[in-house]
């Protein structure tokens, strides 16, 4: 009786996972940080990207790390304090950012040649830039 009941309150709690996965399956992860860039800055924080993020996001994605990525422009603006700019990095799964620090310093040394170099850059974006949102999402694709 004992097992009947647990596998009873098992299956309703499992259940409602069991009926979304109807309708989607799982797709990528995507990790998307949305910036507000400092009046008269945009210059400098492109250039920055172009510079640095971009040669590690490429050998990131060279290296299987990651599947893609994206900059994106707001063309909107609702308020002083929106972000101006996006940068989304996707992720096979939730799965290929297990080590995931671990094989970034490895990159970060590759292309940047330290952390001290990675930690001036860090810190000079710090001037004319604010993080918005840092966010992990999951991407599904309905059936």
């Amino acid at each position: 009786m004992k097992k009947l009941s647990g596998l009873a309150i098992a299956f309703l709690l499992l259940s409602p996972a069991v009926f979304a996965q109807e309708h989607y399956s799982e797709g990528p992860v995507w990790r998307v940080q949305l910036v507000r860039v400092k009046p008269t800055h945009m210059d400098e924080y492109l250039t920055s990207l172009q510079q640095v993020s971009k040669p590690l996001l490429e050998e990131e994605k060279r290296e299987g790390m990651i599947l893609d990525y994206k900059f994106f422009f707001k063309e909107t603006k609702n308020g002083p304090q929106d972000w101006d700019v996006c940068l989304a990095v996707q992720y096979k799964n939730h799965a290929a950012m297990d080590g995931l620090a671990a094989k970034g310093e490895a990159v970060r040394d590759k292309i940047m040649g330290g952390k001290q170099k990675a930690q001036q850059v860090g810190d000079s974006r710090e001037e004319y830039r604010e993080l918005i949102s840092d966010e992990l999402m999951q991407e599904i694709l309905l059936k």
